[in-house]
């Protein structure tokens, strides 16, 4: 019997690997489409409008809130991001599934109109790996890498909200379960729920 077309929310705290993930996955699962968020951050180097996001100020930004333009929309780092309610709705309504790159605040708010979103929390292996992932980066100042790993801890506070947890920890063994995920709705390294436990203790661990 064939399947409704699904909403997939994937999150992660930054550094988590999320973007390299849906990346790999997309060129694997030709099915899935991709909604690109607004947003009203510069573009980094390499990212093209249209393709990573949809850069435009806040003035039209704040011109889409009041239209209702958006599913889900959120200030993070001092700029806004959101998704464009539109693109997706038409996407799903042809019959494609729909995989939503946002945070877990965007998550939060999908679940009020698309109860029936399938939602997927990525956890690094580590505070270690995810700061040297976030420095192997060389786009941010040691002050903003401190911000960006004191309010990881914060998301991932939320990873409870979420209907399946991927670790991160080795990229192909991710990559595989987020595809099980989204085609199975099931991970295939069943061992992560024992690992989730104490993995969350040194993640959320007080400094």
């Amino acid at each position: 019997m064939e399947r409704s077309p699904t909403l997939y929310v994937v999150a992660a705290p930054s550094g988590g690997g999320k973007t390299s993930l849906i990346a790999a996955l997309l060129d694997r699962d030709p099915n899935l489409s991709l909604s690109v968020s607004f947003t009203t951050r510069p573009p980094r180097p390499g990212e093209v409008d249209g393709r990573h996001y949809r850069f435009i100020d806040k003035e039209q930004f704040m011109a889409r809130v009041r239209d209702d333009a958006f599913l889900e929309y959120a200030e993070v780092y001092g700029h806004y991001y959101g998704t464009g309610r539109a693109a997706v709705e038409h996407e799903l309504l042809a019959g494609r599934d729909v995989l939503l790159d946002i945070d877990w605040q965007g998550a939060q708010q999908i679940r009020t109109t698309f109860a029936a979103c399938c939602s997927v929390f990525i956890l690094p292996p580590s505070l270690a790996e995810l700061r040297r992932r976030l420095e192997s980066r060389g786009q941010d100042s040691r002050e903003v890498i401190e911000r960006r790993m004191a309010k990881a801890r914060s998301e991932i506070e939320h990873w409870e909200e979420f209907d399946f947890v991927v670790i991160n920890d080795d990229f192909q063994a991710a990559l595989a379960d987020l595809h099980a995920i989204i085609r199975e709705r099931r991970p295939v390294r069943t061992d992560q729920a024992e690992r989730i436990a104490p993995l969350l203790a040194e993640l959320l661990e007080n400094e």
